[in-house]
């Protein structure tokens, strides 16, 4: 259900039509719809309180209340709760547009408000803002040392918030060579993906998914999700087939997830909620079916929770997670080692060089028995659990080398864990919540990125707008010789009002489309710079938001690194939302023939979605569009089912499907010569949108 639409809209073509007559009219009606409104908001509060109390349907409760937020900008209480459910769910970086609203109309409406707003700015990697409302708060409970109210926020989780930021900057200043991919459709889904494990020569992958199609129980739970299953995939060649349920024999028709596979394949390690949290194990028969699942023998299992498990390649010592008494706070990772009998003794904290007073989850230990790779809400880190590696230096003594941070783009402020690596160590899997993610946390690959690599299929570069460029001769040395040395080449982005010219502040973000890396990012008065520090030029996809605006999703091509110091600075004007403004999706990408998305699309389908959600009030025309292969009735149904297709995503993610309409043009309006592929057919292919309503 969708809020009433704002009847002020229709008044004003009333008054362009009789003129004054209808001028007092307007007032009126616009007086009877706030307090329209104002009534409509407030239903929407108790039904989400409804959802809250009569269950854990939290993504539902959020739904409704951004409903009364977006009917009733006014009411704190619902502005408030909607940005506290989007930072309990996801889209936790949206939350700070229902915060701000709070904090203009009521500052003191809670305690600890301005940390909330600095927890948005965190997740959203704003570390700048968020370190300015961080240390608001900061000051303010400072100034009451003896506030004891349910809304406080100890100090010691604030100083480690502000912490945090700092790290985070750096690390995203500094990023890791590392390629991350979306492991792709075949596995994951709408729903919630996580905790791969694969087999050692990583042709079988088997993963958790709350995911309805394929679930044994056509129920859902009480957050109105369906249950957790065990979901199985192999490699074919080079590609996944699509993921299917291991099957009833392991699965049950309520929460089952695995958590490990032993290196011969045969023992696959899993989770059940009894005993608080226990793990069992299933064995692979000859015929490749499983047994039953029976409780871990020996001694790991305790009364207290057991989440994660991981096993050395000779089968012979476990490292898992437990939040049992006598550890260092939370969860702690423990070893285990089997005696003369094989049977699981002897368990052992591995101490502070691991483990913290906050949670240590998810062990792996890699395939050469040295290597411990783990996630940590402690210690050096962006946020929430980032992942970790430390090398064993003597296992009798319990001695470990420093955890290292294994930094950005792996890790984020959000929680970043089930981290696994393949026996070759060239590839890692682990589960995250991104940008271009399929539905909720989705399975993505790790590599480090190679000076080259095949360049993946894209649009055209677009053109954009330059407004200066310019280069630095190399420094000299004493002799007048020119340094040799590769500098980084700095791009500094500059966004702006397309109608005013004054600079926005946005979410800019510029991903190396050839290896899928990202380069280092600052923040310096308005602009947004980049190190671009690859020698050869490369083709980047730049996407900006802000609230309010059309979404920029473009690539444009940048030359790389050189001897000489260089400076690119390139402006983007931005759209306001309104009526008739128009947009292309040019990264959108179909089967051939076919309107079912690829992969790559969901990066620009989840900004489409962004952009509706923020601005709830927009309508939009979806348009598709192809090329002059096949005959003009087929290329008509088709470019009309794959602009569908758009329309039945959106409305997957909550849109209201009222505010959505289509269109499918086939061949009729080409944007350049289907006599060429690159230039003019892929061009042509492609979906629109054009904003109906505002």
């Amino acid at each position: 259900m969708a809020p009433t639409p704002n009847f002020k809209h229709c008044v004003a073509r009333f008054v362009r039509v009789a003129g004054g007559v209808v001028l007092f009219f307007c007032a009126t009606t616009a007086v009877g719809q706030q307090k329209q409104d104002k009534e409509l908001a407030v239903q929407y509060i108790e039904l989400a309180k409804e959802m809250l109390a009569g269950s854990q349907a939290i993504d539902d409760a959020r739904d409704n209340m951004v409903i009364a937020a977006e009917t009733d900008t006014s009411n704190v209480t619902a502005n408030f709760e909607a940005g506290h459910l989007h930072i309990k769910t996801i889209g936790k970086d949206r939350a700070v547009k229902f915060f701000l609203r709070v904090y203009r109309q009521e500052p003191d409406y809670r305690f600890d408000l301005e940390y909330w707003i600095g927890a948005s700015y965190h997740f959203g990697l704003d570390f700048d803002k968020a370190l300015d409302f961080y240390n608001r708060y900061k000051k303010r409970l400072e100034s009451k040392p003896d506030y004891m109210g349910r809304d406080k926020v100890e100090m010691k989780e604030v100083e480690r918030k502000i912490q945090e930021c700092q790290w985070g900057k750096e690390f995203v200043a500094n990023p890791g060579n590392y390629s991350i991919v979306n492991i792709g459709r075949e596995i994951n889904s709408e729903g919630e993906d996580y905790a791969p494990v694969l087999s050692e020569n990583e042709n079988e992958i088997i993963f958790t998914s709350r995911r309805r199609d394929g679930n044994l129980n056509e129920n859902v739970d009480l957050d109105n999700i369906p249950f957790e299953d065990i979901f199985v995939a192999n490699k074919n060649g080079s590609a996944w087939s699509r993921a299917s349920n291991i099957g009833p024999q392991v699965n049950t028709r309520f929460h089952d997830s695995n958590l490990a596979l032993s290196p011969d394949g045969k023992t696959l390690f899993i989770y059940k909620d009894e005993n608080s949290g226990d793990i069992y194990t299933c064995t692979r028969k000859p015929d490749g079916t499983w047994t039953s699942p029976e409780p871990l023998p020996g001694v790991i299992n305790s009364t207290y929770r057991e989440g994660s498990i991981s096993i050395t390649a000779d089968g012979k010592t476990l490292y898992f997670a437990s939040e049992r008494p006598g550890g260092y706070g939370g969860s702690d990772i423990y070893v285990c080692t089997q005696d003369a009998r094989g049977e699981w003794t002897r368990v052992k904290n591995l101490g502070p060089g691991i483990n913290t007073d906050l949670d240590e989850e998810g062990p792996f230990i890699d395939h050469d028995q040295k290597t411990l790779y783990f996630s940590s809400r402690g210690r050096k880190g962006m946020g929430g659990h980032d992942v970790f590696k430390a090398q064993v230096l003597n296992a009798d003594r319990n001695e470990w080398s420093e955890p290292e941070n294994l930094g950005y783009p792996i890790n984020t402020p959000d929680d970043d864990i089930y981290f696994v690596a393949t026996r070759d160590g060239e590839r890692a899997y682990f589960s995250s919540v991104r940008e271009d993610g399929l539905g909720y946390s989705d399975i993505y690959t790790i590599t480090v990125a190679p000076e080259t690599m095949p360049t993946v299929a894209k649009a055209p570069p677009e053109p954009v707008k330059e407004v200066k460029q310019e280069e630095t001769q190399p420094t000299p040395t004493e002799k007048k010789e020119v340094s040799r040395a590769v500098q980084p080449l700095k791009l500094i982005v500059s966004v702006v009002d397309a109608e005013t010219k004054k600079p926005l502040d946005a979410k800019v973000r510029l991903l190396a489309l050839q290896d899928n890396t990202v380069p280092g990012a600052t923040r310096e008065g308005g602009n947004y710079l980049f190190s671009i520090r690859t020698e050869n030029q490369q083709d980047y996809r730049l996407s900006i938001e802000r609230e309010g605006y059309v979404f920029y999703n473009q690539t444009i091509s940048i030359a790389g690194a050189s001897p000489q110091q260089s400076t690119r600075t390139i402006t983007i004007e931005l759209k306001k939302i309104s009526v008739g403004v128009t947009g292309i999706l040019r990264n959108i990408y179909f089967d051939f023939g076919r309107s079912t998305f690829r992969t790559e699309s969901y990066s620009e389908l989840n900004k489409l979605e962004a952009m509706m959600k923020q601005n709830s009030g927009v309508a939009v025309e979806i348009t598709g569009h192809t090329d002059n292969v096949g005959s003009k009735a087929w290329n008509q149904r088709l470019s009309l089912n794959r602009a569908k297709a758009v329309r039945n995503f959106l409305i997957s993610k909550g849109i209201d499907g009222r505010q959505i309409q289509t269109r499918g043009f086939g061949e009729d309006k080409p944007m350049a010569s289907n006599d060429d592929e690159e230039d003019g057919r892929a061009l042509n292919r492609r979906v629109e949108f054009r904003i109906t309503g505002n």
